[in-house]
């Protein structure tokens, strides 16, 4: 399997835990050092138990079913360090059944720590319109 297919299937096995709202799962995919910058909460947030803290809030906003969809995914790896960047449609129904999501682009920066490819380096943006200062939730690929 090369580096470039090992990321990829690392991506959907956390895109999965995603769905899933699985805590554990989509955690375990981090580094210890994580830093990230989200789109949602705060600037940026550093070491595994912040960034574990948010995820858990984040799927608390969501209670029904997780929409968790990958667009696009690019990855570029060799030994051991590798990144990727993909568009995202995130988000999750509400207590009506309505789907609440829109899409996002997402930029990751992995290492080969101990065997396991994690991720060290996240990034999730929305676009924004400069002159209203509004984000652009109703964009599509």
């Amino acid at each position: 399997m090369t580096h470039n297919t090992e990321i990829r299937t690392v991506t959907d096995t956390w895109a999965q835990a995603m769905r899933n709202n699985d805590l554990q799962g989509i955690i375990k995919h981090y580094s210890a050092d994580i830093v990230a910058y989200d789109a949602v909460k705060q600037l940026q947030f550093v070491g595994i138990d912040a960034y574990r803290k948010h995820w858990d809030y984040c799927l608390k906003a969501c209670p029904g079913a997780m929409t968790f969809e990958i667009k696009d995914l690019v990855t570029h790896a060799e030994n051991e360090t590798a990144f990727s960047f993909f568009l995202c449609r995130c988000g999750g129904t509400d207590e009506s059944g309505e789907e609440k999501s829109s899409w996002m682009r997402v930029t990751r920066g992995l290492r080969k720590i101990d065997g396991a490819w994690l991720t060290v380096h996240e990034h999730f943006s929305s676009p924004f319109d400069m002159e209203s200062g509004m984000a652009l939730f109703d964009l599509q690929p």
